[in-house]
């Protein structure tokens, strides 16, 4: 007997049977360790979602467990986990939300760490060293990860390491507006931007051009077997009479900043501002960045900043509509080149 052929009419944007529709249709999810929660609760409402209900047990043995408690299946997920104190419990938290997350059987994953741990130990400095940030890559990777999203690498190679797509996003444009809005007509017409050592020269110069301002560098010299010491060889530029505005992608334990402001100040600087990325401010940074050589300190909150590590002076930018666009642009098979004018 001959068989007839059954007609399915398609529908006409997807060209899927109607019934299929709904079941293939992308869904983008977001998720978060225990690490940052507020940072993580700001990108979800700039996305107009809340976060994947989780739950989160450390055992008495410091192991740890993480289950989703709604199904990903098929989903786009994003997941964002910060690296402040402590690193490694928040480095393990992650790899295991990740198996769990690929064993649930997510359709991608996407690791949206704002600060990329261990992103220093980027090469061999001495005989006998890991490469710790490739190792982290790799972790990554074999853990679930299909993409990884981070603000202000601490070196662009760190990019190569991971073997799949990397979002390299800047705060610079946050940073900028801060200081657009801020800074008054008498400060732009003094303004110098200073890098604080050669190693940051390429980024001071895009700010040097950002804003119009001429370029300064400090000539700093470190004992390769003294960790966070640091000594101010000398300053090449004009800062005298100049507001200098420091910028760094990151502040530790702030030594380097300090006395890259003092040696400002000694050399006639009239004032000047700190600006960074990275807040990690280990112990003891936010005693030191309240010397009086500095007369503001402006990062982002990529790290969470506890209530006894702020001052006065010191003045947190949100980061979160930076990510959430991010999350948009590569949801929706956007550029996220295009949010830097094609410097990503």
């Amino acid at each position: 007997m001959a068989r007839k052929n059954k007609t399915v009419d398609l529908d006409k944007e997807s060209g899927i049977a109607p019934g299929l529709v709904a079941k293939t249709k992308k869904r983008l999810v977001v998720a978060s360790g225990r690490s940052h929660p507020s940072l993580a609760d700001d990108v979800a409402t700039a996305l107009g979602t809340n976060l994947v209900p989780t739950e989160y047990r450390t055992f008495a043995s410091g192991e740890i467990l993480t289950r989703f408690e709604v199904s990903i299946r098929g989903c786009d997920l994003f997941l964002i986990q910060s690296f402040g104190p402590p690193v490694n419990e928040w480095m393990m938290e992650l790899l295991i939300m990740l198996d769990a997350a690929k064993r649930a059987s997510a359709k991608r994953i996407t690791v949206v760490a704002p600060y990329f741990p261990y992103s220093r130990q980027d090469k061999k400095g001495r005989g006998r060293e890991p490469i710790s940030a490739r190792l982290v890559a790799d972790l990554l990777k074999t853990a679930g990860a299909d993409r990884v999203m981070s603000v202000d690498l601490h070196a662009a190679q760190i990019q190569g390491f991971f073997d799949g797509p990397v979002d390299h996003l800047f705060a610079k444009p946050v940073l900028l507006d801060y200081f657009e809005k801020n800074l008054s007509p008498e400060d732009r017409d003094k303004l110098t931007v200073v890098s604080p050592d050669t190693g940051r020269v390429r980024v001071a110069d895009t700010w040097s051009d950002s804003l119009g301002a001429p370029l300064a560098i400090i000539h700093k010299r470190r004992d390769p077997n003294v960790a966070n010491q640091v000594t101010v060889s000398e300053i090449v530029g004009q800062v005298d009479g100049r507001v200098c505005l420091l910028v760094d992608d990151m502040i530790d334990t702030g030594g380097t900043i300090v006395k890259a402001a003092q040696a400002l100040k000694k050399s006639g600087a009239e004032r000047v501002i700190v600006a960074a990325t990275h807040a990690v401010f280990s112990d003891p940074a936010s005693e030191r960045l309240q010397d009086a050589a500095i007369d503001e300190v402006v990062v982002t909150d990529t790290i969470p900043i506890p209530d006894r590590k702020r001052w006065e002076s010191l003045t947190v930018l949100p980061i979160a509509p930076l990510l959430a666009r991010a999350i948009r642009e590569v949801f929706e098979d956007g550029s996220v080149t295009s949010m830097f004018d094609g410097a990503a």
